[in-house]
């Protein structure tokens, strides 16, 4: 990074752990919906140690480092948001994309020093798709106390589109300070109509839209693609892969096509 990025660079991330920090004392009651997630699911048990998750791996980066891609994934789960690692995709998913990169030496990336990761809400739940209960139960009416049921505060559906819409603005900047770099968003399936990830996508939109404020670094360098887990974007790249093409053409022409998809340009 030169030194306008690095400058550019660290401001957003700075602003980024401070926004968590403070996401998180701010929500007392998260910790305790998602135990009670993590203690009715049939996987593995464990303890709930990181309500909201910053991603520390980017306090690792510094001036000298050379970012290619940044990459988006979902959100933090059982892996990431343990104490010992508070990091992103450093689980089984983590895992199959460090190997699609090492696999693919002609993409010019090392997953773990030129990839910056973030995701679209910073809010953990052991699978993504359980951000819904998270939703049920944290909008539900608190029956607590005494006198009729009533919520505590903003609903929790509220807090988790705040959170998307924050981490769209994050990703802007992130994308500002290290242009032209691309943006790789990962996770088709929760962005479509009705997915969980709503929010973010129309933030998104506003964002790099006609009327929005992107400018440079164009919407063109956004690619969207199924996500890594269960090697959804290794078979998805096989089976959309054309005679003849490069692995980096299938990756730019699927990845704008789910763009187009998606945000509709």
């Amino acid at each position: 990074m030169n030194k306008t990025a690095w400058q550019k660079f660290s401001a957003a991330r700075d602003q980024y752990r401070n926004w968590v920090e403070k996401l998180g004392r701010s929500f007392p009651e998260l910790r305790a919906l998602q135990q009670e997630l993590a203690d009715c699911r049939s996987g593995p048990a464990y303890t709930v140690e990181t309500p909201v998750v910053y991603n520390g791996a980017l306090d690792d980066l510094g001036p000298g480092d050379e970012i290619r891609l940044i990459l988006v994934a979902d959100n933090p789960g059982r892996r990431e948001q343990a104490a010992e690692n508070r990091r992103y995709l450093v689980g089984p998913s983590g895992k199959i994309a460090e190997k699609f990169f090492r696999d693919h030496p002609e993409l010019g990336v090392d997953f773990r020093k030129n990839a910056i990761i973030l995701n679209k809400t910073p809010i953990h739940t052991p699978r993504t798709v359980e951000l819904r209960e998270l939703c049920r139960r944290g909008d539900g009416p608190d029956k607590g106390g005494p006198g009729p049921a009533r919520k505590k505060g903003p609903a929790f559906s509220e807090r988790l589109a705040e959170t998307q819409e924050f981490m769209a603005r994050l990703l802007l900047d992130f994308h500002r300070a290290l242009r032209p770099v691309p943006v790789w968003i990962t996770g088709y399936s929760e962005m479509k109509p009705g997915g969980v990830f709503g929010p973010y996508i129309e933030a998104l939109r506003k964002l790099y839209g006609p009327a929005g404020k992107a400018g440079p670094p164009a919407v063109d360098s956004l690619f969207f693609y199924r996500h890594f887990s269960m090697n959804q974007f290794t078979i998805d790249l096989r089976r959309q892969s054309a005679p003849g093409e490069t692995v980096p053409e299938t990756l730019a022409r699927i990845g704008s096509a789910y763009r187009l998809r998606i945000l509709g340009w």
